[in-house]
């Protein structure tokens, strides 16, 4: 095993500091089963620390515009998957996950140059689930239909970006580095980056498309909301063709630069969860975690290096990732970007663990103990190992990663 799948964590920084209460509270979500649990959703939503006033006043700004209903009029649409920010990353905190369930298609020919297609010309990869009644009443239509020459659609669930801006933080050149290491060992873990086409690192999105967090907020705010922005200064077409005259009432940009980057700085700045899986009884869980080969991918800490913003400077990050795409068997398989292979999706981020509720990149396992097992591909090994524990040792690991 590589030095950098042996990272570790320190205890004094990572030692969850869990506030005593006697009850759960009443309004408490259902998975929220012990009292350390249920109060670390207390400490959830905050900004990370050491910021300077003026970046505390973003975040606040930030929260309101990320919590803002959108209408036609403010923007919304006319092709949208939700009002909102806070409509799909809302539980159990504001910037964590939701319920909601996307619909997403590509084009996958292996032969060609390139190989994959986003099809942006024909409407791209997300397909909205939803329009605005003006839309409806010059097309008849209730979604936006499949793009012409997709050959896969996938779903997608809202991921948590709880501690996105530390991942953000973390240097390229550290990233690579997890992968030149799995590409030295004989394990058959080798995971590689997705690189856009000027050759910039993904390290955000399920298949690692996004380079950078401001790309990754900026392009919800389009790709979601129907929101223009001065990043993303260009109306959604209907699979390829134009508007019809009429039906979007707000001026282009749609959102304010202001606004833009208020909504950049709450995102950026929500601090990860504090993981309650490094209190001293979940040793035994973090070592069969290593063990059995899961740190391997799910490297549980990252460092942020040297960083002009004083919050992120030379942090720890309990990412539990690598931000490397692995192929994961052809069972998971589904759409292709960038770089990504149907197969390949970027190691998902296990901070906030215990407060997810459908697992994998479309929610399809029910519990931790199915997701493991649908694992495939380069993470075989590490799931057959899983699955030759004992009874007692599996509820061990399964325990450690209900607490992260």
């Amino acid at each position: 095993m590589s030095n950098h799948s042996r990272a570790r964590i320190p205890f004094a920084v990572l030692l969850a500091a869990v506030a005593a209460c006697d009850a759960v509270p009443p309004n408490a979500p259902s998975f929220l089963s012990d009292r350390a649990t249920a109060m670390s959703v207390a400490s959830l939503g905050r900004p990370v620390s050491f910021l300077t006033a003026h970046q505390q006043a973003q975040f606040k700004r930030g929260r309101v515009v990320f919590t803002t209903d959108f209408t036609p009029e403010t923007g919304l649409g006319p092709l949208f998957n939700s009002t909102g920010c806070a409509e799909c990353h809302e539980d159990p905190v504001v910037g964590a996950t939701g319920d909601e369930v996307e619909v997403h298609a590509t084009a996958y020919h292996p032969s060609g140059q390139p190989a994959c297609s986003d099809l942006s010309d024909v409407g791209g990869p997300v397909v909205q689930q939803h329009v605005t009644q003006a839309l409806h009443d010059a097309l008849g239509i209730d979604a936006e239909p499949l793009p012409e020459g997709f050959t896969a659609t996938a779903h997608r669930t809202s991921p948590s970006i709880l501690g996105f801006g530390l991942l953000d933080a973390v240097p390229e050149a550290e990233i690579q580095g997890f992968a030149d290491a799995q590409a030295r060992g004989h394990d058959g873990v080798s995971g590689r980056p997705n690189r856009t086409p000027d050759g910039r690192l993904g390290r955000f999105g399920r298949k690692a498309q996004s380079p950078t967090l401001s790309e990754f907020t900026a392009g919800a705010f389009i790709q979601e909301m129907g929101i223009t922005s001065p990043s993303f200064p260009t109306e959604l077409t209907v699979a390829g063709k134009p508007l019809p005259a009429g039906v979007d009432p707000a001026r282009d940009p749609e959102l304010s630069q202001d606004d833009l980057d208020a909504a950049d700085a709450f995102v950026r700045f929500l601090d990860a969860p504090t993981p309650l899986a490094f209190a001293i009884g979940q040793l035994p869980g973090r070592k069969i975690f290593s063990r059995i080969g899961c740190a391997e991918c799910h490297i549980p800490a990252l460092t942020t290096g040297p960083n002009p913003v004083q919050a992120f400077n030379n942090k720890i990050v309990p990412g539990f990732t690598d931000l490397l795409l692995h192929d994961m068997g052809p069972d998971l398989a589904d759409i292709c970007l960038g770089e990504a292979e149907p197969a390949e999706f970027r190691t998902e981020p296990l901070m906030g663990l215990r407060f997810v509720t459908a697992f994998l990149h479309d929610g399809r396992a029910a519990t931790i103990d199915e997701a493991i097992r649908l694992h495939a591909g380069e993470a075989t090994a590490a799931r057959d190992r899983f699955l030759a524990l004992s009874d007692g040792e599996r509820g061990v690991l399964l325990k450690f990663l209900g607490k992260l």
